[in-house]
């Protein structure tokens, strides 16, 4: 069974850094893509950041390019994401996804079909 445990959340003010961590089990690690979403009240899920160690492939959507970065550790089968410079638009549900690789993986919710709970990020002003 797939299981994805985010952590890292919590109250940072603008400019201030915060990393994510998502620990995964129960799958090959670099057989799959993994992705970190977010989720704004009001708003569409939508994608941040994914990569893929099969291929090497990582994605960033343009609102985090340059601020944010994901890695991952396959000793021990966690994704990180590192935000920098966040901004109060930035407060979001921030949930880590899997997917089972396949070449045309994109980004996007919609690719994506075991999540974790999810972890609160706030951004003060």
């Amino acid at each position: 069974e797939v299981q994805l445990v985010e952590s890292g959340g919590g109250l940072v003010q603008t400019g201030g850094s915060r990393r994510l961590s998502c620990v995964a089990s129960g799958f090959t690690f670099t057989d799959y893509a993994l992705g970190w979403f977010r989720q704004a009240p009001g708003k569409d899920r939508e994608g941040v950041s994914c990569i893929s160690r099969y291929d090497g492939k990582t994605e960033y959507a343009d609102s985090v390019k340059g601020r944010f970065t994901i890695s991952s550790d396959n000793a021990n089968n966690t994704v990180y994401l590192q935000m920098n410079s966040l901004k109060p638009e930035d407060t979001a549900v921030y949930y880590c996804a899997t997917t089972p690789w396949d070449a045309t993986w994109e980004c996007a919710p919609t690719d994506f079909n075991s999540w974790g709970q999810g972890t609160q990020v706030t951004v003060s002003y």
